[in-house]
C-alpha cells in the first residue's frame, strides 16, 4: 500500500515538472498580457505562457506597455526582432537570443546592455536610457547604431566595418575614433566632450552632427557626399566647405569662425546656411559675392569675397603717408595696428610717442585669428641744406610716390625737369618742388630724368634721377 503511495505522488511531481517545463514563465503581467493581446497566450493572468507558443515568433514588437521585466525573453529562441520600445525596462537578458538580428530598447531605463553574445545583431537602438557602457565588439553586422542620450564616457567601433549610421550624442564621449568605418553614411555625436573629430576615412558621410562639443578643427576635405553639417557651438576657428559641392545645410553659429570657405560650385543650392554669433568673422569665401541666397543668416553679414586672398582686406590697419623731417619724428597714436620696425611684426615694437631720430622704413601691422594687413611709410630724417631724392617710384603704394625736393635754405626759386632728350616736361615753382612723373596728364615711363634747379643769388643745381615703376 505504501508503495502504490509512493508511486502515485512521483507520477503527481512528474506531471507538474513536465507541465511547468512545456510553458515560460512571465511574471511581469504587462509583459504577459501584451503576449495575450497579441495571441500567444490566454487568459487569465498565470504568469506562464506556453513555450511551443513563443518559440516560433521571428519578430515582436510590445512597445509602450509599461512592462518592467522581460523574463521569459530567452524562450524566444527564433526571435530575429525584438521593439520593446519606450518600457520601463532597468535590465534585459538576451544572451539566449543569438538570432536577433534588430533590437530596438530605447526608452527604457536600462543601465547596462549586454549584447556580445548577439553576434547577428544588425540594428540596435538604445537611446534615451541610462546606460553607461556599451561593448559592441562583438557586433561585426552591426549597420545602425543608436546610443544617443545615455551616460556612456566611451564607446568602441572599431570593430563595426558595416556601420553606416551612428548617434552617440548627449553622452560624455571624450573621444570618438571612426576610422574604420568606411561606410559611415550617417554621424550624430553632438552633446559629448570631443575636442577632435577625425573623417577622413569617411568619404561615404551625408550626414555630420557635431554640435555643442569643443572641437577646434574640422577637416571635411574628402568628405564630397556631405549635404548635411551642424557644427555649431563648438570653438571652431576656420571652416573650409570648398570641396563640399553637395552642402544643401549648415549651422556654424557660435562659434570662434574667422574664415568660411564655401566656394564650391554650390551655393545657389545651399538655402540653410546660420553662421552668426562668430565675432571673429572676417569674411566668407562664396561662388558669387553679388549673388548670396536671401536666407542665408545673418542677413546683415556684407564681407563675401570670392577667394581667402582677399580676406586679408578686412583688416583694419592704418595708413601713414611718408614723413621727411629736418628734426625727430614723433609716431603718432594709430586707431588700428601696431608699429614694428620689420615686416610681419618683427623687429622691435614702437609705440605711440616714440622719437624716430634716423631714416628708416616704419611698418604697422594688425591681426585677427586668421588674417593680417600691414601697411608701412618712410621716415627721412634730413639735417642738411637741402634733400634731392635720387629716385621715386609713382605707384600709390604710399611710399616714394613722388619726386619731392626739400629747400632747407629757402633759396630755390625754379625746377625744371627734362627727360633724355632734352624735351621739358614740368616746372615747379617755390613751395612746390613735387613731381608725380606725368606728363600732359599721361604717366611717364620707367627711365632717368635731369633736372635744373635755379637759386637766388647762385649758380644752378644740375643731374638726375630715376623713376621705377
Amino acid at each position: 500500500m505504501c508503495n502504490k503511495a509512493f508511486l502515485f505522488f512521483a507520477f503527481l511531481f512528474t506531471v507538474s515538472i513536465t507541465c511547468i517545463s512545456q510553458n515560460t514563465f512571465i511574471p511581469d503581467d504587462n509583459f504577459e498580457q501584451a503576449l495575450i493581446d497579441l495571441g500567444y497566450d490566454t487568459a487569465p493572468l498565470n504568469d506562464y505562457v506556453p513555450t511551443a507558443n513563443i518559440a516560433s515568433i521571428t519578430a515582436l514588437d510590445i512597445s509602450s506597455k509599461n512592462i518592467s521585466d522581460l523574463t521569459g525573453i530567452e524562450d524566444f529562441t527564433n526571435l530575429s526582432i525584438l521593439e520593446c520600445t519606450n518600457n520601463q525596462l532597468t535590465n534585459i537578458n538576451i544572451s539566449n537570443n543569438l538570432k536577433l538580428t534588430q533590437l530596438f530598447v530605447d526608452a527604457n531605463n536600462l543601465t547596462n546592455l549586454d549584447v556580445t553574445n548577439n553576434t547577428n545583431l544588425q540594428i540596435l537602438w538604445c537611446f534615451n536610457n541610462a546606460i553607461s557602457t556599451l561593448n559592441v565588439s562583438q557586433n561585426p553586422n552591426l549597420i545602425s547604431l543608436r546610443c544617443e542620450n545615455n551616460n556612456l564616457s566611451n564607446l568602441d567601433v572599431s570593430n563595426n566595418l558595416n556601420l553606416n549610421v551612428l548617434t552617440c550624442g548627449l553622452n560624455s564621449l571624450t573621444s570618438l575614433d571612426v576610422t574604420n568605418n568606411t561606410s559611415l553614411n550617417r554621424l550624430e555625436c553632438d552633446g559629448n566632450l570631443l575636442t577632435n573629430l577625425d573623417v577622413n576615412n569617411n568619404i561615404d558621410l551625408s550626414y555630420i552632427s557635431c554640435n555643442s562639443n569643443q572641437i577646434s578643427s574640422l577637416n571635411l576635405t574628402q568628405n564630397t557626399s556631405l549635404n548635411t553639417l551642424i557644427c555649431f557651438e563648438n570653438e571652431l576657428t576656420e571652416l573650409d566647405l570648398s570641396q563640399n559641392s553637395s552642402l544643401t545645410t549648415l549651422n556654424c553659429s557660435n562659434n570662434n569662425l574667422c574664415l568660411i570657405n564655401m566656394n564650391n560650385g554650390n551655393n545657389s543650392n545651399t538655402t540653410n546656411v546660420y553662421f552668426e554669433n562668430n565675432t571673429n568673422l572676417s569674411c566668407v569665401v562664396v561662388d558669387n559675392p553679388n549673388n548670396i541666397p536671401a536666407n542665408w543668416e545673418p542677413a546683415t553679414f556684407s564681407n563675401y569675397v570670392s577667394s581667402e586672398s582677399e580676406c586679408d582686406n578686412f583688416v583694419a590697419v592704418d595708413n601713414l603717408n611718408d614723413v621727411t623731417s629736418f628734426t625727430n619724428y614723433t609716431l603718432p597714436t594709430l586707431s588700428n595696428g601696431n608699429y614694428y620696425t620689420e615686416p610681419d611684426a618683427n623687429g622691435l615694437a614702437l609705440y605711440a610717442g616714440d622719437i624716430i631720430s634716423e631714416s628708416q622704413t616704419i611698418y604697422i601691422y594688425n591681426e585677427t585669428v586668421c588674417f593680417s594687413n600691414e601697411t608701412s611709410f618712410y621716415v627721412t630724417i634730413f639735417e642738411g641744406e637741402y634733400f634731392i631724392p635720387k629716385y621715386f617710384t609713382p605707384n600709390n603704394d604710399g611710399t616714394n610716390d613722388t619726386w619731392k625736393v626739400i629747400d632747407n635754405t629757402n633759396s630755390f626759386t625754379l625746377i625744371n625737369i627734362y627727360n633724355r632728350y632734352g624735351k621739358l616736361l614740368k616746372t615747379l615753382t617755390k613751395n612746390a618742388f613735387e613731381w608725380d612723373g606725368t606728363f600732359n596728364g599721361k604717366l611717364m615711363y620707367t627711365d632717368d630724368y635731369w633736372f635744373v634747379i635755379y637759386r637766388e643769388a647762385d649758380i644752378p643745381i644740375k643731374g638726375h634721377f630715376t623713376l621705377k615703376r
